[in-house]
């Protein structure tokens, strides 16, 4: 099966950094690497309203360089430090992003993140059917 890396001009110099692509397209579904809350400068904000935005922002960006948007999403799974503290924030700043029908959706308390700083990691299944 073919594969095609999606590496939006933001995210290039990290990318070859990490030797990593942001998303991958493979058959009809794109699959995107887990997703943190730094900011543009890749500072990460304290505030975790701020960082979960920045995840969904980042997010539709990825997908908007393969041509697709957020209503794309067909699954996700969220990576938490601290799920019960913050959980019904992220749930509230998911639906600021996300309409109905609404993706598949695994929510799992982790123990640590790469990034130093983030409480959550979202990584992203989205389908090339919805363009």
């Amino acid at each position: 099966m073919t594969r095609r890396a999606i590496i939006p001009p933001a995210a290039r110099a990290s990318a070859e950094q990490l030797k990593m692509s942001p998303a991958i397209v493979s058959g009809n579904f794109v699959f995107l690497t887990g997703v943190t809350g730094a900011d543009s400068r890749g500072v990460m904000p304290d505030d975790p309203a701020a960082q979960f935005r920045s995840v969904f922002e980042k997010i539709g960006a990825v997908l908007q360089e393969a041509g697709l948007n957020l209503q794309a999403i067909v699954e996700m799974t969220s990576y938490h430090i601290g799920l019960r503290e913050h959980f019904d924030l992220f749930d509230a700043v998911r639906l600021e992003y996300l309409d109905a029908p609404y993706p598949a959706w695994t929510a799992v308390e982790v123990a640590g993140l790469r990034r130093e700083g983030a409480i959550v990691e979202v990584r992203i299944v989205a389908s090339t059917d919805s363009a």
